[in-house]
């Protein structure tokens, strides 16, 4: 049995951070009714194309597993079959403008008349405060939530990770906040309305740095590579590739990287594994001198340490290193490329990299669902065609017949 069949999703979100989370809902077994502008759809429908006149990859991998209604809201047949829709879904989820729902006729109280069952659920930029009006993207979030200040080194500019946690981070806490809502209504009877602002889902994934503001009042942060000849300010500042677990690594160049940017490997050097470390780089002598035989004494010099380790890391490639340090107890790991994931084997038979048809596109690659329940299985389904389920559902949720279809169309509620 899938884990969320039989609860079905009104999805009115768009672009990523809604459409991530429920395609977490829709993988996971719950019926999710893409609600879309009839005749555009969702704008990544288009954006980013990489073949004319056929949706783009990025509408693509955020849209699985989900069915298409096409259905004009603003027009007084659509808020009808809207009004009816509510009656029978369990959730409703959107990332509109703060306010938009409610200038179309169907704010919290209303929704609430309609189905008190029903949970609410809405990514916004900001929470309640000077910015809620703002409007807010991924770069914008990242921004805002703490993580471009504490990303990059120190000598350069504020820096956005590749790591969408703008965006797909919010989904998955949304996702989180529906399926909560969810066990709360199987106890009280009573859907709730779920609220989860961008700013405040990077600060989530940002709090180790929230951590090391509070530390910094009380001494300078000697994990972080300004220690102990730079400088500190008043502000958790950005720290290149230190760990932020207090452990020192470093991201080290590998053989290779003259012609390969990705030839690099991520080496932690841990006091608990120091000892075959310092051996297999060649430097058994550090383990009998008090000037680098503890991490005090090298904490200073974590630099030379990093030399000599990167050395002998040009002398393999990164997957040599990790046959060597591995066995060793180091922590290490490949930095690897979107070519290396999308070839990897190990991905493809976990459903972590998962190929998927489209009768427009053909086969191609996705992103599979990154959970895995031992009782739920996910099956990866391509997304839908714009208004491709808009027939189905109306007829076989709604009861209508093909000529109240036929009217709903020649009117341009679908």
């Amino acid at each position: 049995m899938k884990a969320l069949e039989g609860v079905r999703v009104l999805d009115m979100t768009h672009v990523q951070s809604g459409p991530s989370c429920t395609q977490l809902l829709a993988w996971f077994g719950a019926d999710v009714i893409k609600v879309e502008r009839p005749g555009n759809g969702d704008a990544t429908r288009h954006q980013l194309r990489d073949i004319p006149d056929v949706d783009s990859l990025y509408f693509t991998m955020l849209n699985h597993n989900k069915r298409s209604l096409t259905l004009d809201t603003k027009s007084e047949q659509g808020k009808a079959l809207f009004a009816r829709l509510l009656e029978i879904s369990d959730v409703l989820t959107e990332n509109f403008a703060p306010g938009a729902l409610d200038r179309m006729g169907f704010s919290w109280e209303r929704i609430q008349a309609l189905n008190p069952r029903l949970i609410y659920a809405s990514v916004k930029g900001f929470g309640p405060g000077p910015y809620e009006r703002f409007k807010v993207y991924e770069n914008i979030a990242q921004c805002a939530g703490g993580g471009a200040s504490t990303t990059g080194f120190d000598d350069g500019p504020p820096t956005v990770s590749g790591a969408q946690i703008g965006d797909s981070g919010t989904g998955l806490h949304l996702a989180l906040g529906i399926v909560t809502a969810l066990y709360h209504r199987e106890r009280t009877g009573r859907g709730q309305r779920i609220a989860c602002a961008m700013q405040d889902a990077v600060l989530n994934l940002c709090r180790v740095k929230l951590r090391d503001q509070q530390r910094l009042g009380h001494g300078p942060l000697t994990e972080y590579p300004q220690y102990p000849y730079g400088t500190f300010g008043d502000a958790t500042p950005r720290a290149g590739n230190a760990s932020g677990g207090g452990q020192p690594g470093s991201v080290l160049k590998c053989k290779g990287w003259e012609e390969d940017p990705d030839a690099y490997v991520y080496v932690i050097a841990q006091a608990s594994a120091f000892d075959g470390l310092a051996r297999v780089v060649g430097r058994a002598d550090w383990l009998e001198d008090p000037e680098w035989n503890t991490p005090g004494a090298r904490l200073a010099k974590l630099d030379q340490v990093f030399d000599a380790i990167e050395r002998w890391t040009l002398t393999r490639t990164k997957f040599e290193v990790m046959e060597t340090l591995t066995p060793l107890k180091v922590p290490c790991g490949p930095v690897l490329s979107m070519r290396e994931l999308a070839e990897d084997p190990a991905l493809r038979a976990t459903a972590t990299i998962v190929e998927v048809d489209h009768p427009a596109r053909g086969r191609h690659l996705s992103v599979g669902c990154p959970i895995k329940l031992s009782d739920s299985p996910v099956e990866v389904t391509r997304s839908p065609l714009l208004g491709e389920h808009t027939e189905e559902i109306l007829t076989g949720l709604l009861g209508l017949n093909e000529a109240a279809v036929a009217a709903a169309k020649a009117d341009g509620a679908i």
